[in-house]
């Protein structure tokens, strides 16, 4: 998997010790993430990579969680993990580019969720095995002794915001998948909706969801809205009649504002 091959922007997790769910987990998502860390409690866990190793998914848009390096389980993960068809990881709480480059016979989606994974992450995607790279604001402020990574109207803290930037531009510097964070609270859909919606604008390629409901706010989310592509297609037949900066509705397009339309075109499959 690379950002290239990606199916779209939403990202499933799935907890690992529930196979009844991991089908349906599949066909709500692009991409689902089996979880064996998070969302299994420790003695679940072996049984939890069984139910892995058993399972049909298409390794093409599947991720696995493995637990984070230097412990037992971790080991016991990526053990199991050599004898399945599945290829991509989602290393917990990535701290160093030591760590990736530690899985090379994998592609490795980095989950940058730790003050020393996100001030490493220009290095951690540097790695040649580096596919794409996560941020996760909860486990972040919990590591720095915080309590909240939101304030009460719902936006992030300044520390998270800098995070969630980091990481977009480390990705994105190495052409890799920008992955944005959960939101948590997934009965507010329109509050993941604009989360999504500023997710796409700013350049991530996916969010990740908790919850099956989420996967089609996501997915409208990061497709252009009418008026977006109408504006787009303006902007483009434009530069392609005047080869340069012009103008549309009042404003002076160059450059930089034709190939953001493009994108937006393409986003909308055109």
């Amino acid at each position: 998997m690379d950002a290239s091959s990606l199916a779209g922007p939403a990202f499933l997790f799935c907890p690992a010790d529930r196979p009844d769910r991991f089908e349906k987990a599949a066909r709500a998502a692009d991409v689902v993430i089996i979880d064996l860390e998070d969302a299994v409690a420790p003695e679940r866990r072996v049984e939890a990579r069984h139910h892995v190793l058993d399972a049909h998914l298409d390794p093409d848009t599947t991720v696995i969680r493995v637990n984070p390096c230097g412990t037992a389980e971790h080991e016991r993960d990526v053990a199991a993990l050599l004898e399945s068809p599945y290829r991509t990881l989602m290393l917990a709480k990535t701290s160093s580019a030591d760590e990736v480059r530690s899985l090379a016979r994998f592609d490795v989606l980095a989950l940058c969720e730790t003050p020393e994974g996100v001030m490493a992450v220009e290095e951690i995607a540097a790695c040649p095995n580096a596919v794409g790279l996560m941020w996760g604001a909860e486990d972040l402020v919990a590591a720095m002794g915080g309590y909240s990574s939101r304030r009460d109207d719902g936006t992030y803290r300044d520390v998270a915001r800098f995070a969630r930037a980091r990481t977009l531009l480390a990705a994105r510097a190495r052409r890799l998948i920008a992955l944005d964070a959960v939101f948590l609270n997934f009965e507010d859909l329109e509050g993941l909706r604009a989360e999504a919606s500023d997710a796409a604008a700013m350049g991530f390629t996916a969010t990740a969801c908790v919850h099956p409901s989420q996967t089609a706010v996501v997915r409208a989310a990061y497709r252009p809205t009418p008026a977006q592509l109408a504006w787009a297609r303006e902007v483009a037949e434009a530069a392609d009649v005047e080869g340069g900066v012009g103008r549309v509705g009042g404003a002076m397009i160059d450059g930089p504002v034709v190939t953001q339309a493009r994108q937006i075109l393409r986003r909308g499959g055109e």
